[in-house]
């Protein structure tokens, strides 16, 4: 399974990083990669510092379960499992690149603070305000299903805890700034990750 969690990994990270960079770039004349940002030690900057280690070791879980230098948890390591993993991970990645398509060319990677885009709530970010990252959880969970090591997991929960303060540190104060009232009202009735949960407080939340 390592040999297919590895190859699963690379298309997602051809797809969701590099052609959407490309098309990104064709489109607006950017990439849209606004890389760390912060000052170090601050939670912005460790949210982007925790998004760039989950990156990597997703990477290397697979590669190291290869090389047998890092054994997958026997308990977890199961044709259920793996079945699982396979269909979980597929999934993820195409909700990824459907959300990122949905975005247009508001899509970023990472907050200028100085920027101002078209705030996109339509198709699945009716549901949800943030798609990308919700498909992008279960993507690496899927992948740890497949490798099930201490390191897979480890990269889940560093994804999970990046994308948590991003959202909650990073992009929501800003899109409150940035669109106002727009934001805080969209918010109100659009959950964070998951449909109708972590929903804002309207109007009230503008600074």
């Amino acid at each position: 399974m390592a040999e297919l969690a590895l190859a699963l990994y690379v298309v997602y990270l051809a797809l969701a990083f590099g052609l959407r960079t490309v098309l990104q770039l064709r489109a607006t004349g950017s990439t849209g990669f606004h890389g760390l940002g912060g000052r170090p030690g601050s939670p912005e900057w460790i949210a982007g510092v925790l998004f760039a280690v989950a990156l990597v070791l997703g990477l290397a879980a697979p590669v190291l379960a290869l090389t047998g230098t890092v054994e997958p948890i026997a308990a977890l390591d199961g044709t259920g499992m793996h079945i699982a993993g396979v269909a979980v991970t597929v999934a993820g990645i195409l909700l990824t690149l459907y959300a990122q398509i949905a975005m247009g060319e508001s899509w970023r990677i990472g907050v200028d603070h100085d920027e101002r885009t078209e705030l996109v709530t339509g198709g699945p970010f009716a549901w949800v305000r943030n798609p990308i990252f919700s498909a992008m959880i279960p993507t690496a969970l899927g992948l740890a299903m497949l490798v099930p090591s201490p390191v897979a997991i480890a990269a889940a929960l560093a994804l999970a805890v990046a994308l948590e303060l991003q959202v909650r540190v990073v992009e929501e104060p800003y899109l409150l700034r940035a669109q106002g009232v727009t934001y805080a009202d969209y918010a109100a009735r659009t959950g964070r990750f998951v449909p109708g949960v972590g929903r804002l407080k309207g109007s009230a939340s503008v600074p």
